[in-house]
């Protein structure tokens, strides 16, 4: 995987004004709990070539302690999002299926701490990705850009992003529906932010995640 050139965007100063991010509508969001559902989230995945990814891990509070996930991974492609519990029976087999398809692109932000907690814990090598925390910069400022940043400059929306939320135990066997929309929102809405790129930037990144 070779690395593309930077994508400049601009800094979008006004977030709080900007009209909200219309993320996915709760019955559009999938958690399988059986092999026969796993299968046929794999199917829809895999008629896609490129998926929004991210994935969620149980917060640590104290220090030295490491993190014992990821705990929940996330696949949206442009009108559903997958919610793969990993202590679900049948869930690292279909995890690992998706991220180590060659011909599915999976785009997310941040993705060195997904990559290391998904080899290290789980025995899982992510191929063919694009991490947009990388590949974007702001225009005329150091520094990766963020989900939330990306979304303003991109899509000129706001994404609300919960503290409460994101540091909520994401090792529970049932996820409240607040947890369940933010972790198919933050895949839904990277994969939203290189579609928004255009047709020249999106092939550049695709070129150097594939080599194609």
């Amino acid at each position: 995987m070779s690395q593309a050139p930077a994508i400049h965007i601009a800094q979008r100063q006004d977030i709080d004004a900007l009209p909200p991010f219309q993320g996915l509508a709760s019955d559009r969001i999938v958690m399988p709990a059986s092999a026969t559902e796993f299968a046929a989230a794999i199917a829809s995945i895999r008629e896609c070539p490129c998926v929004g990814f991210d994935t969620e891990s149980k917060p640590t509070f104290r220090v030295g302690e490491a993190s014992s996930g990821p705990h929940l991974v996330q696949f949206a492609t442009t009108d559903q999002a997958y919610l793969f519990q990993v202590g679900v029976p049948g869930c690292l087999e279909a995890t690992r299926e998706v991220l180590q398809a060659p011909d599915v692109v999976k785009i997310g932000f941040g993705l060195k701490s997904d990559r290391s907690r998904l080899r290290n814990r789980l025995g899982i090598e992510l191929h063919s990705y694009i991490d947009l925390g990388t590949a974007l910069r702001y225009q005329g400022r150091k520094g990766q850009v963020g989900l939330r940043g990306a979304v303003a400059g991109i899509l000129a929306s706001r994404l609300h992003k919960s503290r409460r939320v994101a540091t909520s135990n994401w090792a529970n066997a049932v996820l409240s529906e607040a947890q369940r929309a933010y972790a198919a929102n933050d895949a839904y809405a990277a994969l939203r932010v290189f579609l928004g790129l255009d047709r020249v930037q999106r092939q550049m990144l695709l070129v150097a995640a594939t080599g194609a």
